[in-house]
């Protein structure tokens, strides 16, 4: 691996992190990639639009979108880092899923319509994939599209149900999957669609976590009427539409490099203010050592998350990579908050908003929250077969 900065890149670092520092929407206070509350929207919106105005997002995109084809490669994981590094809101939404899908897969007068919306956050996107029975098995989803009608008049007509849809109370526009061919084999006949989450027969009904926030929520689609026009790609070829535009959004993986080395400076400081025997709980040898474990890990994770960085640029990309950082960090992550729990004794159990509760409660959020982080985008079980058949070559797991 040879993955060094450049003089040019080090300017666009600097020239990001004043811009960011000038224009953020204040500290995001809650860990994880969690949905804002209603009345800081405004402010998101606007902070997600003057990104894309200074050419900070929409990077890799063409140029007659507003992208900079020229742009270095590792630009966009440059702006993930700064954001991340002054504990701000990043882009809200799946505008990154849906815009790759768009650019790659989508018709002139899609690109056209929505590329703009998405560049102004007119419209905030979410993911429609996951269901009830179909998470890390997203093929087996269920919801069903049927045509009806002929030619640029036709509509398909949805039926289903979607859950864990980050942002889905805050969307204006889905980025669905649907089954279009219930007797094709299991990752075909699944189609593509935009779809206005202000059509009649969209219900989005927010799911109340242990963290006390409503990050995800169902969405109950009954007899949704999409025109033929909101289809992204052909049908029946949704399946690639999706692993295509997944693929394309790897800037957060270098965020969460910053997002551990943070929290690392966090529990130090907690150790200096914590006892352990009557004395602060850096100067006890277990508690030293066990921070050592932690941080020796997060530089672990961030030669990883270099190593993938040089494959990218490279083409040599492997199919292990992106399963093996995301599992490496969940993992590390719980760790982390688990141990700053720890330290605070029963002090731990104090919530947001207690007086006495340390920074705030923070600690307790983030320690909830991070198993989510070992299931969304898929299972760390789930992940860890696809090591072992896809990047080991294993036997595969009977099913």
């Amino acid at each position: 691996m040879r993955l060094e900065s450049t003089p040019e890149l080090e300017e666009f670092r600097k020239r990001v992190r004043a811009f960011v520092a000038e224009h953020a929407p204040g500290i995001k206070s809650h860990a994880g990639v969690r949905a804002p509350e209603p009345e800081l929207m405004p402010a998101i919106r606007e902070w997600t639009a003057k990104l894309y105005d200074a050419g900070f997002l929409g990077i890799n995109w063409p140029a007659e979108y507003g992208g900079r084809p020229d742009a270095h490669p590792l630009e966009s994981f440059i702006v993930a880092e700064e954001i991340t590094r002054a504990r701000t809101w990043q882009p809200i939404g799946a505008a990154a899923l849906a815009s790759a899908a768009l650019i790659e897969f989508g018709t002139d007068a899609q690109r056209a319509r929505l590329l703009p919306r998405i560049r102004s956050c007119a419209d905030v996107w979410c993911q429609l994939f996951s269901e009830p029975g179909a998470g890390s098995d997203l093929a087996a989803l269920q919801t069903r599209a049927r045509c009806e009608g002929d030619g640029a008049d036709a509509v398909f007509v949805v039926d289903g149900q979607k859950v864990w849809t980050t942002n889905g109370q805050h969307a204006d526009m889905g980025y669905l999957l649907a089954r279009t061919d219930r007797d094709a084999p299991k990752h075909k006949g699944i189609t593509a669609f935009a779809v206005d989450m202000r059509s009649p027969g969209v219900d989005v009904r927010p799911l109340r976590e242990i963290t006390g926030t409503t990050d995800f929520n169902e969405v109950f689609l009954d007899g949704v009427r999409i025109p033929v026009a909101n289809v992204i790609g052909e049908v029946n070829d949704g399946w690639r539409v999706a692993m295509s535009s997944l693929g394309h959004e790897r800037s957060g993986v270098a965020a969460r490099g910053v997002e551990l080395f943070a929290a690392l400076d966090d529990l130090l400081r907690l150790a200096t203010s914590t006892s352990v025997g009557g004395r602060p709980a850096l100067e006890d040898s277990a508690t030293r050592q066990e921070i050592g474990e932690l941080a020796t890990r997060a530089h672990v994770n961030a030669a990883m998350i270099k190593l993938a960085q040089s494959r990218m640029l490279h083409h040599t990309e492997q199919p292990a990579d992106a399963a093996l950082g995301k599992i490496f960090f969940s993992e590390l992550n719980h760790d982390l908050v688990a141990f700053g729990m720890r330290l605070q004794g029963t002090d731990g159990l104090l919530v947001e908003g207690d007086p006495d509760a340390v920074a705030d409660g923070w600690w307790q959020d983030a320690h909830l929250y991070s198993r989510a982080y070992t299931i969304a985008g898929g299972a760390n079980e789930i992940l860890r077969t696809q090591v072992a058949e896809r990047g080991l070559g294993l036997p595969r797991d009977s099913r």
